[in-house]
Formats: structure tokens, sequence, C-alpha cells
């Protein structure tokens, strides 16, 4: 029987806040690959899932949200330039739009309203925001971005 593969593992949290606009939390990488990205990270060899999201969350962003639910896991060949990473990603509802400090590898962190993403986002990001936004935005009934791909 072949030695079974190794991939490298990440945890990523699509933040959403209600108010003042409907928007997401993203960062901007300040390593390659560039671009604006959810915040997140690889998960250490003996750290759990949820755990992971949340650290890389708070090293990123300075957010700690009382509660993350997981959502879904990506795990396309080519997600990732880097190599194969699978990314289970986590998500956060927020009422108020909280200051975030950018911080570890994120050059900056801002808001985006859920109509205005920006168009240079890192990875496969359009993809999963475009999967999970939905998710969220029916939970705290925000208007999600049309054309989302």
């Amino acid at each position: 029987m072949p030695a079974p593969s190794r991939y490298a593992v990440a945890a990523d949290v699509v933040v959403v806040a209600e108010t003042p606009t409907p928007s997401v939390l993203l960062i901007r990488r300040r390593n390659p690959p560039l671009g604006w990205a959810i915040p997140g990270g690889f998960v250490e060899p003996d750290e759990d899932l949820i755990d992971a999201a949340r650290r890389e969350l708070f090293e990123e962003t300075g957010l700690q949200p009382a509660e993350l639910e997981q959502l879904a896991t990506f795990g396309h060949p080519n997600r990732d330039p880097r190599g194969r990473t699978i990314s289970v990603v986590y998500g956060a509802r927020l009422q108020h739009a909280a200051h975030p400090a950018a911080g570890d590898d994120a050059a900056d962190a801002r808001w985006f309203p859920l109509t205005a993403l920006p168009t240079n986002l890192a990875f496969d990001h359009p993809t999963i925001l475009a999967q999970v936004l939905p998710r969220l935005v029916c939970a705290s009934k925000l208007e999600p971005q049309a054309g989302l791909p």
C-alpha cells in the first residue's frame, strides 16, 4: 500500500458585518501571491481547525468574533500556486463592522461593501466568497453582491 499523500491545510474565515453597510472583511496580503484575501492561514501540526481559524483571524485582523461556523471545504489541486492546499472555511457574522488592525502577514485589513468587492482577490477566493457569502447573508438578511462568480 502506498504512503498517504501529504497536503497543507488552511483555515480561513469569512466575516460579514451588517452595519454601517453590509460588508465583508478582507486582508491585503503582504507576501506573494499578492492581492486581497479572506483572512486565514496554515493549520499548525497539533492545532484544531477552529483554533487555527481563530488564531489566523486574530493575527491578521485583531478581531475575535464570539462564534465561528464551519461552512465549507475547498481542495481544488490548483487553488494555491504555492502547492496543494486544502482550506476549511469558517464564517462569522457581526452586527457592526469592528475596526480591524492589520498584522502578521497582512499589509492591510478593511471592510468591503458586498456590492464593491476588489477585483484582485487571491487564490480561489472569488469562488469561496460566491459560495459562502449567500449562507452568511441569508442568515443575517444582508444583500449579496450581484455577479460574484
